[in-house]
């Protein structure tokens, strides 16, 4: 005993040391300045309280027999007035947190089909949540929170995934094209057919004041020149229609046969068919 010194030892924050005197556990260090009876003290550990991440990547199968490698991400530390639980109770801590995780998402992933693995993967990070929280709090540690980081099947699968997506897209594509093309032909086919009904009312119009306005030019005529009749002046106004027409064919180097009794028939009927119409 008279060779014992006292030496002293520093604890950084965040941090907590284990002493052992003669190889029994003695008592544990907060940060800062301590003292130990050296050689019969001794700092024989130090462990972080600070939190701590363990990733694991696990591979397992879904329900419809896709194999996929799930990445969990567990986030603990050490409980500070349990420190010797963690540090005397288990060897290896971050192996047996790591054998939970597997026996958890083996269990749990299997159940589902890989789309629904996909939408829960929460469900998936609180059952190993659950499942690894009261078991490491009596070794000590506090389990922080557990992240699914990754849900990933195999290339092919994921290949084969976006061609279904790629395939029901280009079919709903497909349809509301073919859907914009009905539109498309229907109010066009609408529009014709307003255009010829206005073009067909535009065309009576124009015949009903073509006739009106014959009808009162003959009857003008009729009044002022003495002697003329209504037939005279059907007369006349054919030969000019019809002389205004050969002007128009021979301006357009078009070649048409002539027959003046053609014309002079075309005439009377025409003549006779409007004294019809006046009731003359």
């Amino acid at each position: 005993m008279s060779d014992s010194c006292c030496c002293a030892v520093c604890v950084r924050t965040q941090e907590v040391g284990v002493v052992e005197d003669l190889g029994q556990f003695k008592r544990l260090l907060n940060p800062g300045l301590h003292f130990v009876k050296w050689p019969l003290e001794g700092v024989v550990g130090r462990m972080s309280l600070r939190i701590q991440q363990l990733d694991v990547t696990c591979e397992t199968k879904t329900k419809d027999n896709v194999f996929v490698q799930v990445g969990v991400a567990t986030q603990y530390r050490v409980i500070t007035d349990r420190a010797y639980d963690a540090f005397y109770r288990l060897t290896d801590p971050r192996n047996q947190i790591q054998s939970y995780v597997f026996d958890v998402v083996r269990s749990t992933v299997p159940r589902m089909d890989l789309d629904e693995a996909f939408t829960s993967k929460d469900e998936v990070a609180s059952e190993v949540l659950n499942q690894l929280r009261d078991v490491m709090r009596d070794y000590g540690y506090e389990i922080k929170n557990t992240l699914v980081t990754d849900l990933s099947p195999d290339n092919r699968v994921k290949a084969s995934m976006n061609e279904i997506n790629a395939s029901r897209r280009l079919k709903e594509a497909a349809s509301h094209k073919a859907e914009a093309d009905k539109i498309k032909q229907v109010k066009a086919a609408e529009a014709e057919a307003e255009a010829r009904y206005l073009s067909g009312l535009g065309v009576a119009r124009q015949r009903k004041a073509i006739m009106q306005g014959l009808q009162e030019s003959v009857g003008a005529f009729s009044d002022q020149v003495e002697g003329a009749k209504p037939k005279d002046v059907m007369d006349i106004l054919l030969l000019s229609q019809y002389f205004d027409t050969l002007s128009v064919v021979g301006a357009n180097s078009l070649i048409l046969e002539h027959d003046p009794k053609t014309v002079a028939s075309l005439r009377e009927s025409v003549g006779q068919g409007f004294m019809n119409v006046n009731g003359k």
